[in-house]
């Protein structure tokens, strides 16, 4: 904090003794740097605040380091880890639950810390685009609960936008669960009971089926016995913790051996391909594509009624898309020139591959210097000119497809952001199209497909039970200065939610085969395998994993497209055959312009294709 000016640095150091005096750890190592506040230990790291940081933005900046403290002082990472739900929306409730906890009892206890938090949860709501939501499919079902916990707890009203997304949900939360609601409300000094009651209170919502959360109790009450005679083992539970923390997506529980005969298969499937003489560069009739090798299974649909295919622009308000554009450019500020600098590296690469031959004995252009002795034995010669051919990568097209799930939240998906749009444009440059496309789902535990089917007796092996949602930030004819504000709705929190990648990968293949390009370029960037909670808890476990691997299978050995993958924290490599996998968010510029660049430096896919088969 030295080196920062007087007063900021004064400011900083104020910050800090508060976060030590709230968490009661008076050894607690404050760090000021560009990395997202968090804390652990004796270690908390805050951003650096800017410079000319507004005075109605002081409270909330504080309240960050407030939230960080009480969580030091009142959260046992062991606790929360034994207690977790499975499922991606119970564990995100089950998150959001504990963070209201702890906050509750520093805002009922510290009234300076009270006002801090409050103006950081205004923030977050508006941040997060609360105010515009007029349904559920809008407004997260754990923001909500969270909300009317801490509602109850400290007795202070919401901002208008945490009102908007409680008035929402508050009938059908309080009508299923508001008793639960009440017991959480009075147990918040003790994390155990606080846990078991979240449990229930999650069950009763049909987050988790009824009878994983009994099982589960059962495992939990003979963990605690063992735990009272000495036997826990808190590695474990700090490395489960973080598993479940990273909330990242990816799926437990397929055995070995199937991901085993999935991997033979898809061998089978490339080998197949091989000895095709003719690529096929469209998608089959059905949605799922060719069937397993020796399989009888099938990826269904129960319904596409509620699936949609939309426009950025029309998910969001002109004002509040300028302004989430705003703050995406603001928060990844630092990151921008790194990213630009690749960027300009990959375009000299491409810009020196389209100027590769010369035309000679032209009539106009540059003189020719190697004829100047023609020029002097016979001046009245007209062909001593030359020009430099362009061979621009005209018949080239690029799709990026971002991962748009929950797991992606915060700075991945800042990240994705920030990247593909610097690319898109630094491709335009080249003379090469780019479309930017991201995928999710229009509501948590299914949506409207999970209520037709509930409607309907609840048949069995419904298939895929969720509502699609595929997005399209930028067209591959949309220049990118009319796109530009259209990634900003990455940043709307409320936009994030589960993530089906068989049938998104499918959707953006199927839109680079309608190009009139005769190269096709599809870049996947996700953070873990596909996760929808409503479809994996009616159908096998490695239901959407396998239809993934079963599409991927099928576009790298049949088709033209040219596939590539980044994972953020996830090995991607085990679905797909060229990818890359990095571990942090501010790698993901550099992974795609690399991959990019190998992409550019190859042959075509028809004579990699050959030379595999001579090899």
């Amino acid at each position: 904090m030295g080196d920062l000016p007087g007063p900021l640095d004064a400011f900083t150091r104020a910050v800090a003794a508060a976060m030590r005096a709230v968490s009661q750890h008076p050894d607690l190592q404050v760090s000021f740097g560009r990395d997202t506040p968090s804390a652990s230990g004796a270690q908390a790291q805050m951003s650096v605040p800017p410079h000319d940081l507004p005075a109605d933005e002081v409270a909330s900046y504080r309240g960050t380091g407030d939230a960080l403290a009480l969580r030091l002082r009142h959260h046992d990472e062991r606790i929360h880890a034994q207690r977790m739900p499975p499922g991606q929306e119970a564990r995100r409730m089950f998150d959001a639950a504990e963070l209201a906890r702890v906050e509750g009892l520093g805002a009922r206890r510290m009234q300076g810390v009270a006002v801090n938090l409050a103006a950081l949860l205004e923030e977050h709501c508006r941040r997060s685009g609360y105010l515009q939501c007029t349904s559920t499919d809008d407004a997260p079902i754990a923001d909500a609960v969270a909300l009317m916990l801490r509602e109850r707890i400290t007795g202070a009203q919401l901002p208008a936008g945490g009102r908007r997304v409680v008035d929402i949900w508050r009938d059908q939360i309080e009508g299923k669960a508001g008793e639960h609601l009440t017991a959480l409300a009075a147990s918040i000094h003790d994390q155990e009971a606080f846990g078991r009651l979240a449990r229930k209170l999650i069950a009763q919502l049909d987050l988790a089926p009824e009878e994983e959360e009994d099982s589960q109790t059962e495992q939990e009450s003979g963990e605690d016995s063992d735990a009272s005679q000495g036997s826990g083992d808190a590695a474990d539970a700090e490395a489960a913790m973080a598993e479940s923390m990273a909330a990242a997506g990816d799926r437990d529980g397929v055995a070995e051996d199937q991901d085993s005969e999935l991997g033979m298969a898809g061998d089978q499937d490339v080998q197949a391909a091989g000895d095709e003489d003719t690529a096929y560069t469209k998608t089959p009739s059905n949605v799922d594509g060719p069937p397993l090798p020796g399989s009888a299974d099938q990826y269904t649909v129960y319904t596409n009624e509620f699936d949609e295919i939309i426009s950025a622009p029309d998910l969001c308000e002109p004002d509040e898309l300028a302004r989430l554009r705003t703050h995406l450019d603001q928060q990844l500020q630092h990151l921008q020139g790194s990213v630009a600098r690749l960027a300009n590296r990959l375009q000299r690469r491409l810009l020196a591959k389209q100027r590769r031959s010369w035309e000679f004995d032209l009539e106009e252009g540059l003189l020719d210097t190697g004829r100047l002795a023609r020029i002097v034995v016979a001046p009245g010669h007209a062909l001593s000119f030359k020009r430099e051919k362009e061979s621009k990568f005209r018949d080239t097209v690029v799709t990026m497809l971002v991962d748009n799930s929950g797991s992606m939240r915060g700075r991945p998906i800042s990240v994705a952001a920030c990247c593909t749009d610097i690319l898109a444009r630094t491709l335009e440059r080249c003379g090469i199209n780019v479309e930017i496309l991201g995928f999710t789902t229009r509501a948590w535990k299914g949506g409207q497909s999970r209520e037709q089917w509930l409607a309907a007796g609840k048949p069995a092996n419904p298939g895929r039970l969720n509502d699609l949602r595929h997005i399209i930030y930028k067209s591959a004819d949309e220049p990118w200065r009319r796109a530009r504000k259209n990634l900003g709705l990455m940043m709307r929190e409320g936009l994030l939610k589960e993530n089906i990648d068989g049938e998104a990968l499918l959707w953006a293949f199927q839109r680079l085969c309608d190009r009139p390009e005769q190269r096709r370029i599809l870049m996947v960037v996700s953070d873990g395998a596909p996760v929808d909670d409503s479809t994996l808890s009616v159908n096998a476990g490695n239901y959407l994993d396998r239809h993934l691997r079963r599409v991927i299978d099928w576009i790298e050995a049949r088709s033209e497209v040219e596939l590539i993958a980044v994972g953020i924290g996830h090995d991607v490599t085990r679905y797909y055959h060229r990818a890359v996998t990095i571990v942090d968010a501010e790698q993901l510029g550099g992974a795609m312009v690399e991959q990019f660049a190998e992409m550019f430096d190859e042959e075509t896919p028809i004579m990699r294709r050959l030379a595999r088969r001579v090899h």
